[in-house]
């Protein structure tokens, strides 16, 4: 009897681990794995195709939202240079209110969000806390041009192929904002070299 419940556990604790190492990564995966598992029974191949699509990229504007205003936050403490203090305002400010429109959009289509900034961007902030002075403004305005490139084309992309029509045009909405913060960084950055 003690041998078997000996088997028992051990096998208990193996498929625990198993479970630990098939979990997403990070909190975007998690919620793009809950967004595929949501009731699918009734749904074409092609509205799930399109379902996922719209899903996938609310969580990508989510993570990578949260991770403009997490940065910017970073460099609001870090930064001596007025100019990155007025870019690190806007980012917060105007990442926040598209991050809550966003949210409003996600809960009406039933679509998880992420609770955090995904892992690459988690490891970003991370690398960048350890940076002062003109190595982390330099940094800072790296990450932010590169960012705001990647967030233009996911918003470009979605308005004009996105089948939801609450997605696209937030999409549509928020790409000339993106453009500005690209617009603005770029000027900055141009300055630096």
């Amino acid at each position: 009897m003690k041998k078997l419940s000996y088997v028992f556990i051990i096998a208990l604790a193996a498929y625990a681990l198993q479970g630990c190492n098939s979990a997403p990564k990070d909190a975007k995966e998690s919620a793009d794995s809950a967004n595929k598992a949501k009731d699918t029974s009734a749904m074409s191949a092609d509205t799930m195709k399109t379902v996922t699509g719209d899903a996938k990229f609310a969580t990508s504007a989510a993570a990578g939202g949260m991770a403009e205003i997490a940065l910017s936050k970073l460099a609001l403490q870090k930064t001596a240079d007025a100019q990155i203090k007025k870019i690190a305002e806007m980012m917060v400010k105007d990442h926040s209110k598209a991050g809550d429109a966003l949210t409003e959009i996600a809960k009406k289509e039933n679509i998880t969000m992420p609770a955090a900034m995904d892992a690459d961007h988690q490891k970003k902030f991370e690398d960048m806390s350890k940076l002062t002075g003109t190595d982390f403004d330099k940094a800072y305005i790296n990450l932010m041009a590169d960012d705001h490139k990647d967030a233009l084309s996911l918003m470009q992309d979605e308005a004009k192929n996105g089948k939801d029509p609450a997605l696209a045009g937030f999409a549509g909405k928020t790409a000339p904002v993106v453009q500005m913060h690209l617009d603005a960084v770029t000027k900055i950055h141009d300055s630096m070299k």
